[in-house]
């Protein structure tokens, strides 16, 4: 346990003197005042003002940013370290593999996650600040929402990194995978629509199995519980989730299956660095 603190508090304080960083951080804080300087938190959209209509549309931005981010900087730690010749070292040092890999990856989260965190939690003291209502539970599941994406794409990161020999195979690697899950939320989903006769439970199952359509779905269920704008679609997942369950699977599915990619990439990282 003290190795793994130690990598991770490492591999923070790597992370927070890199250049990335700083530009990751002016990006969700410049997301949020521009949404403050456009006046959208004085606009009402179904019954949505103030705090609410803000992070409701922070999500939306979020959910194409913060995946991106997390994989591109997360993919170069294994294969960037590879590439460096850190692992020679490594393996001289007392600290376990095991120590090493999670250390690094829940560095990686306090450091993707953070300025997430900031930008809403200045949100919440521009609302207080204007006598606005906070809505605290939504507060709170907007957050649960985004752990959950960050973790999730992380651990894909990490597997990403275990299985890429160099960084650029990595960093490649990454941004068509997340343009490939980007693409399935409406273009390559309505493809499988028109030219097949899948029924729509089966359809709906393929798309859920999308961790960015579940974000999308269950952000959109915060704002729109009926979910009017997803369609017929609407009614598969309230006749078999209903509101509550999706949120909860919206908050563990990505969770699991982050932490599923990871332990794989943790197994082909020791597989392939032991001796």
């Amino acid at each position: 346990m003290k190795h793994l603190l130690l990598t991770a508090h490492a591999d923070i304080n790597e992370s927070l003197r890199s250049r990335w960083f700083l530009i990751y951080s002016l990006i969700f804080g410049g997301i949020v005042v521009a949404l403050f300087v456009t006046g959208l938190t004085e606009s009402r959209v179904m019954g949505f003002t103030g705090l609410s209509r803000l992070l409701v549309t922070y999500l939306q931005i979020t959910m194409a940013v913060l995946p991106l981010f997390v994989l591109i900087t997360t993919v170069r730690s294994v294969a960037g370290d590879r590439e460096a010749g850190i692992f020679e070292y490594l393996l001289s040092l007392p600290v376990g593999l095991a120590a090493w890999f999670w250390g690094k990856m829940i560095g990686r989260f306090v450091v993707v996650f953070l300025p997430v965190v900031l930008a809403m939690l200045l949100a919440v003291v521009w609302a207080v600040g204007k006598g606005a209502e906070v809505p605290w539970v939504q507060l709170l599941v907007y957050t649960g929402l985004l752990v959950s994406l960050a973790w999730c794409f992380l651990g894909l990161g990490m597997l990403l990194s275990t299985l890429a020999r160099s960084a650029d195979v990595a960093q490649g690697s990454a941004f068509m995978i997340w343009l490939l899950l980007l693409l399935f939320l409406d273009l390559i989903l309505l493809g499988i629509m028109t030219r097949t006769n899948l029924p729509m439970d089966n359809i709906v199952a393929i798309a859920l199995a999308n961790p960015l359509q579940v974000f999308r779905t269950a952000s959109m269920m915060l704002f729109d519980p009926q979910l009017v704008l997803l369609g017929p679609s609407a009614y598969v997942i309230l006749d078999n989730f209903g509101e509550t369950g999706f949120i909860s699977w919206a908050l563990i599915y990505p969770v699991l299956l982050g932490t599923a990619c990871a332990g794989i990439g943790y197994l082909l990282f020791r597989r392939g660095d032991l001796p």
